[in-house]
């Protein structure tokens, strides 16, 4: 007998009903592992690439403009003998500050003192001969009046006494003269400044061509600058102008930076312009002074002179290292509203500490990229805040 016959009609049955239902099941079974295996194998969209951005906004700025500048003594006084001799001695510490009338050399005196003391004693024979003519004309006037004497007589002594008077005075000026150059050897400043290291010696043979030293005063000390002829006719009618404190508006002090790149702490001032434009540089020289009571600034110095210039009421200013230079032309990349990054080309003016005036191609609210991944135009990115870390601290 077969075993299927053996089974029972209701075992039957139940089992055909399992088997029914697992057939049921198996495609779903199927589509929740099918739906399980996808999901493990994609893998989640990227995150959109981070950027640091500024919102452009217009700013109150104002402009500099620097020009390479020489000091130089507000006087220079080249000190020169006015008589000959030799030098014999040397009175001040070279590199010292000395006072005007003060000596700072001596010329031997003697030869000077002798043609003093033969100046004196001319004019006191000059004074003689007049005394003596002056008795004569008292004592033949009144013969003539008289004609005791001959009229001619008296005409000679008023011509004696004329001459004789004529001869004092030229030896009362040879007197003078004389004592001149003995003071002359006794070489003296003509300001008040600082003397340079001499540059003739002691014994030396000099004369009125001979350079002894220079006196400089350099307090306050000048400052010479080249301004453009562009530059000088905007500016001419305030420096031709009556009343006026300056080149630029407002009469700006000017800084002064020295060669090591500190900042001089005292603001100078705009002095005068030079009569003429060199043809050569087609500049005008501009002299400034400077307060130097410290003496610290010294002629031949150099340093650049800095005004404040222009301002600019809403100028726009981005980072400089948010531009880009490629071919003489200057771009940089902006985030539009959709998150989508593009590059604009900008014209840009003047830099104003780390950062650059955007003259065309910008408007205010703009979002420029500072620092953030090299991404093409048109990806979406994530935007934040660009801050400086010099500014941070």
């Amino acid at each position: 007998m077969d075993s299927g016959a053996l089974l029972a009609p209701g075992r039957v049955g139940k089992h055909m009903s399992n088997a029914r239902r697992l057939l049921a099941f198996a495609p779903v079974a199927l589509m929740l592992f099918d739906a399980c295996g996808s999901s493990a194998a994609a893998p989640p969209p990227p995150a959109p690439p981070e950027v640091h951005v500024v919102t452009v906004a217009p700013e109150r700025v104002v402009l500099t403009t620097e020009w390479i500048a020489t000091l130089d003594g507000f006087v220079n006084a080249q000190i020169r003998p006015q008589v000959s001799g030799y030098l014999l001695k040397r009175n001040y510490e070279e590199g010292a500050f000395v006072r005007k009338g003060q000596v700072l050399f001596e010329i031997d005196q003697r030869p000077f003192q002798s043609v003093l003391a033969q100046a004196q004693a001319q004019l006191g024979e000059a004074e003689a001969q007049l005394g003596k003519t002056e008795r004569d004309l008292e004592r033949d006037r009144p013969l003539a009046e008289q004609r005791a004497i001959a009229r001619s007589q008296l005409d000679n002594d008023v011509q004696a006494n004329l001459g004789a008077q004529a001869a004092v005075k030229s030896a009362t000026a040879a007197v003078h003269t004389a004592e001149l150059n003995v003071g002359f050897t006794r070489v003296t400043s003509l300001v008040d400044g600082v003397a340079a290291i001499a540059t003739a010696q002691i014994g030396d043979l000099v004369g009125p061509s001979t350079l002894l030293t220079t006196v400089s005063q350099i307090d306050p000390i000048k400052a010479y600058f080249p301004l453009s002829e562009q530059d000088y006719l905007q500016v001419a009618g305030r420096i031709n102008g009556r009343g006026a404190k300056g080149p630029w508006a407002g009469g700006t002090p000017l800084t002064l930076i020295l060669s090591d790149g500190s900042t001089y702490p005292r603001a100078g001032s705009f002095l005068a312009a030079d009569r003429e434009i060199d043809a050569k540089t087609g500049t005008i020289r501009i002299s400034a002074t400077f307060p130097n009571p410290d003496r610290i600034l010294r002629p031949g110095g150099y340093g650049r002179v800095r005004a404040e210039t222009r301002v600019r009421p809403d100028a726009l200013l981005v980072p400089q290292r948010a531009v880009t230079e490629l071919q003489g032309s200057f771009q940089v990349r902006v985030v539009g509203a959709d998150d989508k990054v593009s590059t604009k080309t900008v014209k840009v003016g003047e830099r104003v500490g780390g950062r650059w005036v955007v003259d065309q191609g910008l408007e205010a609210g703009t979002r420029v990229v500072v620092e953030g991944a090299a991404t093409r135009d048109g990806t979406v990115v994530h935007p934040s805040t660009y801050v400086d870390a010099a500014e941070a601290r």
